[in-house]
């Protein structure tokens, strides 16, 4: 006997191929179908790191075909140093593809002065949240600073390579006493591969995930790579279970990491997938 999940894999090829050749229909109708069973669908969009080897509307493109509206903007398509022109022809364009571009970064920072630079980039974009990756000694500086202008600061973990913040765990327990709006850009792929269960983190640090990165990886050790979201180790309905058990009001924003130069048929098949999840599971 199959289990539900490669029903739910066979499912999206079909999603994915329809994508291609209808547009978007395909995937609306599925997040419709979500509407309709009472659970309202998570809101999808894409990590800008995603879209590294491309110019903002090849992009934008990308997300059209596969029915997402929401981006975490990276500045290889919005440099720090942007006018406020050029910030409002970015909103402009990302307005005319029905995108909303809802934070920035990942953002790295050494010193506290690059810390005030990234808040002051945030503020002149007009987002509120900031994905970020500070030192450690700087973590009560970043706490007065979301204190002073309200714009949260969500710290992004980065897998068993990294001293500072391999896990989810990693991050609460230096945030834990920090300013409420201190929290988590939570990388389900990296913590897995730094063997840890996702669907239990999320339970654990709910309070603190302010965004995550949406992807599957190949392995629960360092050695795991990025794959498509039905391909992976990732028990992905356990995890949609669990986030609407704990209410997830962020942006389940995927990061597509393999195939970067070409990487669209892999994103779709990714959307797809966690839509007929999120359908399966209403």
């Amino acid at each position: 006997m199959k289990s539900r999940r490669s029903f739910l894999y066979q499912g999206i090829t079909g999603i994915v191929a329809g994508t291609f050749l209808n547009s978007t229909s395909v995937l609306a109708t599925v997040s419709q179908s979500v509407v309709k069973n009472g659970k309202d669908p998570f809101s999808v969009g894409m990590a800008g790191f995603s879209f590294l080897n491309f110019k903002l509307d090849d992009s934008l493109t990308m997300m059209k075909k596969v029915d997402a509206h929401y981006l975490c903007i990276k500045d290889f398509h919005l440099p720090f140093n942007s006018t406020a022109d050029e910030i409002t022809a970015f909103h402009t364009k990302l307005k005319e593809s029905n995108v909303t571009g809802y934070a920035v970064g990942p953002i790295y920072t050494k010193t506290k002065k690059e810390i005030d630079n990234a808040f002051d980039y945030a503020k002149r974009v007009g987002v509120d949240l900031i994905i970020g990756i500070p030192l450690h000694a700087d973590l009560d500086y970043v706490s007065e600073k979301v204190k002073q202008t309200n714009i949260r600061y969500a710290i992004h973990n980065h897998g068993p390579e990294d001293e500072l913040y391999p896990t989810a765990e990693s991050i609460y327990n230096l945030i834990n006493k920090l300013d409420y709006r201190v929290g988590i850009c939570f990388d389900i792929g990296h913590d897995t591969r730094a063997g840890k269960n996702v669907s239990d983190d999320f339970k654990k640090y709910s309070s603190r995930i302010f965004d995550m990165h949406l992807k599957n990886v190949t392995a629960t050790a360092k050695t795991g790579t990025t794959c498509e979201l039905g391909r992976g180790v990732i028990d992905i309905p356990s995890l949609v279970k669990m986030m609407r058990k704990v209410k997830y009001k962020g942006v389940c924003a995927l990061e597509y990491e393999k195939d970067m130069k070409d990487p669209l048929v892999g994103i779709a098949e990714s959307v797809g997938y966690f839509r007929g999840v999120c359908a399966a599971e209403a």
